[in-house]
């Protein structure tokens, strides 16, 4: 939006929720710094503040996606209270598994009552998407699904082995990584199947 003076005006809102994502996406060592050096008194009430701010403010280009961003917070924010209210840390650690579990059931239930979330995130940006098309979303989506399912699990696995900067490592850089390349590998297959 743009003021009198010709200079872009920024809502208070925007800005918060850009904060907020991308202190979301830091979770694992706003986590690891705040247990360091605050302790569960400190990080959980900031974290509780944090997720409210995003439930508050979250939006989705797609009603599932709202959906799904408000149900990260309100799941982050129960993980932070039990940590402050039962004064055990483990219970921030689960978060990124609760975001790899939400992320499969979305995924997954839109292979059974189609169309596949990967087909509507297509048809945002090409609304005539050919059968071919929605044959290969649907493939992602499957392959998305195995991914949230691996994923998952070694998150699983690093809060159970209790060590928090194996813990850190994966959940703030190596599972990004994987992402990374998961999505670099399907838009390479997308550009060429396209011009193939």
């Amino acid at each position: 939006m743009i003021n009198r003076s010709g200079r872009p005006r920024f809502h208070l809102a925007f800005i918060i929720q850009g904060l907020t994502a991308l202190a979301v996406i830091g979770y694992p060592f706003a986590v690891y710094f705040g247990l360091s050096y605050w302790g569960t008194s400190v990080l959980a009430p900031l974290l509780v503040v944090l997720f409210a701010s995003r439930l508050v403010l979250a939006r989705g280009k797609i009603k599932q996606l709202s959906w799904l961003m408000k149900a990260f917070a309100l799941l982050g924010i129960l993980l932070a209270l039990a940590s402050w209210l039962l004064k055990q840390n483990h219970w921030l650690l689960y978060y990124p598994v609760v975001v790899s579990l939400l992320l499969l059931g979305l995924f997954g239930q839109s292979l059974f009552r189609p169309p596949s979330i990967v087909e509507r995130l297509a048809r945002l940006t090409e609304p005539d998407l050919p059968p071919a098309g929605v044959r290969y979303t649907r493939r992602v989506t499957q392959v998305w699904c195995l991914f949230f399912i691996i994923n998952g699990s070694i998150a699983l696995f690093t809060c159970l082995y209790d060590d928090i900067e194996l813990w850190t490592l994966y959940n703030g850089a190596i599972s990004y990584f994987l992402m990374g390349i998961l999505m670099g590998t399907e838009w390479i297959i997308r550009k060429r199947l396209r011009h193939g």
